[in-house]
């Protein structure tokens, strides 16, 4: 890194003394959930619900058939009398307890599976690489988003194709008791063959038509951010020739899609007529049993019907699959060690408040070093400038004092502490970085909010009256008595919009009020004027135990 660092003493000599701060303890760092996904299943109480499931929906299943092997025999045979009739009610009624239990069992396990994925791709989202992040587009981004929605599909489409799958498993078993039983299990396995062969397909056009429709979404969001540029650098004939190219690829391979999805239905509806047409010969003959025949009858019937189940239930799980592949980078995020640490304090009379000492820094899948063996101590009171040239490393040196990355060499230490013996939610505690200005956001959230966000949440009074001092030594006074709800006046994208010299002003509050032991500025006061710049700065020198700013030459 080509940067030096320097004293801010010229400008700041004649300001008055700073008063002294006395440390505070930070925070105590809570535990990422990093443990294996099927433990979590397994505490949740999700493995015995779905082998009860499956328990259940088998038995059902099975007392199903033998209400069609009652009232089948006995109305082929040509007398259906009251035992017939009596068995027929038993088995049919005893479903209904097991139906219940199975819809309620299957609502369970979508529901609590669902939640929690989402709370692990939560957790993920919060450890994903930044340097990842940061090489894709906001359209890019949306479209994963947009996508990753399918994910909720998997919990109840995955188990309607377990289900039809078991039952297909059984139908077997009952062929082989009825009629015309090695040519209907053998067009069964044909059948379920075809079934995976056009599923198979489905799934490889589902693939290319969701390749396309993220990169449409991309190449949309993308040129609505370049609209204006657009507008005054291409001619109107070319504005949007490559979205109508898009377009109609992507029309072309709707069309394909849905006939690979209609062709998939067909052949579940077509698999009765099949199975009609091979046992109408022994049906007619009058061979087997009319027991058998009933059964048989009946087996098909419901091989039918699962088979309808079936390839609904394939064509949403590989939907849902294909919208896993997006989030799965979130999910493994999630397994990843976390450092919970031990939050001490510093010693009794520490003055050094950060040491770094030969620490480097290369990209993942770069060879060359952006930092090498930097070195730099910051104690109580410092005031430094970082200055260097653009690309030169300064936001990685203080993204790594933030910990926001990891050093390939060399070590970093608070309070004689590293980052391990802290924890990630102490460290930060120590030191405060507010980033650069494309790198840091307003959230569509009240102003107290924003202000707040290295607190707990909900703000006490007196957080909200710390949050509201702090405004006015910013120079936010104004803004404050313009907004109808004042702290609690909606901002963001969606609510009041602020001008971008108050937006950074808002970035410097909010790394104050973390009441962090170092501050990190990383060209934080590029967009303010002369005399609100002072202001600002003379606010960050008083309250900070110390300050590093990173600037242009």
């Amino acid at each position: 890194m080509d940067a030096s660092v320097t004293q801010l003493t010229g400008y700041l000599a004649h300001l008055p003394p700073r008063p002294r701060h006395t440390l505070t303890d930070p925070l105590a760092g809570t535990a990422a959930p990093g443990v294996a996904f099927s433990g979590q299943l397994r505490v949740t109480g999700l493995v015995w619900r779905f082998g009860a499931l499956l328990g259940t929906h088998t038995l059902e299943s099975g007392l199903l058939f033998a209400s069609w092997g009652f009232i089948g025999s006995g109305a082929l045979s040509g007398r259906l009398d009251a035992g017939w009739l009596a068995g027929w009610a038993v088995c049919l009624a005893s479903t209904v307890p097991l139906r219940i239990a199975t819809r309620w069992l299957q609502g369970v396990i979508a529901v609590g599976f669902g939640g929690l994925l989402k709370q692990r791709l939560l957790a993920g989202a919060m450890m994903i690489d930044a340097d990842g992040m940061r090489r894709k587009g906001a359209g890019e981004l949306l479209s994963e988003v947009l996508e990753a929605e399918g994910i909720e599909r998997l919990g109840s489409s995955g188990l309607q194709a377990v289900l039809a799958s078991l039952e297909l498993g059984l139908v077997p078993f009952i062929f082989a008791l009825g009629a015309a039983a090695r040519a209907e299990i053998l067009l069964l396995a044909v059948w379920v063959i075809l079934t995976l062969i056009l599923s198979t397909k489905n799934l490889r056009q589902r693939v290319e038509w969701t390749k396309l429709r993220r990169r449409l979404t991309h190449q949309l969001v993308e040129n609505m951010t370049a609209h204006r540029t657009r507008l005054a650098q291409q001619p109107p004939a070319e504005w949007h020739r490559v979205e109508d190219r898009m377009s109609e690829h992507y029309a072309e391979l709707s069309e394909s899609l849905d006939r690979s999805t209609a062709r998939l239905e067909a052949l579940a509806r077509g698999y009765v007529i099949a199975s009609l047409a091979l046992l109408a010969p022994s049906f007619l003959a009058g061979g087997g049993t009319p027991g058998a025949q009933a059964v048989t009858l009946g087996a098909l019937l419901f091989a039918g019907a699962a088979f309808e189940r079936w390839g609904f239930g394939l064509v949403r799980t590989s939907a849902a699959w294909i919208a896993w592949r997006s989030v799965q980078p979130m999910f493994a995020a999630a397994s990843r060690p976390t450092n919970q640490g031990v939050a001490a304090a510093l010693p009794s009379g520490a003055n050094s408040l950060l040491q770094v000492q030969d620490v480097s820094f290369a990209h993942e899948g770069r060879c060359e070093f952006v930092l090498k063996d930097c070195t730099l101590t910051i104690r109580s009171g410092d005031l430094l400038l970082l200055e260097g040239p653009s690309g030169g490393g300064k936001s990685t040196f203080a993204a790594l004092l933030a910990g926001l990355r990891r050093p390939a060499a060399g070590i970093i230490l608070a309070g004689g502490l590293d980052r391990q013996t802290l924890g990630d939610q102490a460290w930060r505690g120590r030191v405060a970085l507010a980033p650069q200005y494309h790198e840091n956001h307003i959230l569509s959230a009240p102003l107290g909010f924003n202000l707040l966000l290295g607190r707990s949440y909900p703000h006490s009074p007196q957080d909200l009256g710390e949050a509201r001092a702090l405004c006015h030594e910013l120079g936010l006074g104004p803004l404050l008595e313009r907004m109808p709800g004042g702290l609690d006046q909606m901002v963001g994208e969606t609510g009041w919009q602020l001008s971008q010299g108050e937006r950074s002003r808002v970035f410097l509050a909010r790394a104050l009020l973390q009441r962090a032991d170092v501050v990190v500025l990383d060209e934080s006061l590029a967009a303010l004027d002369p005399e609100t710049l002072r202001q600002c700065l003379e606010c960050v020198i008083r309250r900070a135990k110390a300050l590093l700013v990173i600037a242009h030459p």
